[in-house]
């Protein structure tokens, strides 16, 4: 693990040795006790992580804006947005299923773009404010990101089963694919986050430091 002064701690002896000025991004570093590898870390990982979720808060706007489902029945019917869907799902009175929908059509989306983005900031800002909480909050964020698709599956399988001709039929729109890509894209971002870099800033108690 690197931090700030340019020094690397291995993780299994307990070394903290000096790395070299000049260090390519490919470059391994070894432990000078123990030889063996030490994580350097990666700047590539932030960047990375940032377009994708940048790609997402972009996408986000459509997918809810733009309509995700047309439902007709006799001819009859119009395309819905997703918080028009909660809105008629509650009308009809299927209120736990109008609360699952805007959780996680809604809420988890929103919430997974501002948890990645304070990880980022504080990434960034080498900040060393409680990081096993902030590591719960990037495991959290990376289990909740895959109930956002419930919303695709459900337009999928009914666009697939609900084909009657004129009497019923369900059709996808291009909010599904835009939702669809938001889902996607933050999954990715929570996977290319380096989490270890969540760590780096953290002082290192009473270590001899080993120039290498």
């Amino acid at each position: 693990m690197m931090n700030q002064s340019n020094t690397v701690l291995c993780r299994i002896c307990g070394c903290l040795s000096k790395a070299p000025a000049q260090l390519a991004a490919h470059d391994k570093l070894h432990c000078p006790r123990c030889q063996h590898g030490i994580h350097q870390g990666s700047k590539r990982s932030v960047e990375v992580t940032w377009a994708l979720l940048i790609a997402a808060a972009i996408l986000y706007v459509p997918a809810n804006l733009l309509p995700v489902m047309s439902v007709y029945f006799l001819g009859k019917g119009q395309p819905d947005t997703i918080i028009g869907g909660v809105f008629h799902l509650a009308e009809a009175g299927q209120w736990p299923l109008a609360l699952l929908v805007f959780v996680a059509s809604i809420v988890v989306p929103i919430l997974k773009l501002i948890a990645l983005g304070f990880l980022l900031i504080t990434i960034q800002r080498q900040s060393t404010w409680r990081p096993l909480d902030r590591i719960k909050l990037y495991r959290f964020t990376e289990y909740i990101g895959r109930w956002s698709m419930v919303d695709v599956f459900v337009v999928a399988v009914l666009t697939g089963l609900v084909q009657f001709g004129n009497i019923a039929q369900v059709q996808a729109n291009i909010g599904t694919f835009s939702f669809a890509a938001v889902v996607v894209l933050t999954m990715f971002a929570a996977h290319s986050l380096d989490k270890r870099l969540i760590w780096e800033a953290q002082p290192i108690p009473g270590a001899n430091v080993i120039d290498g």
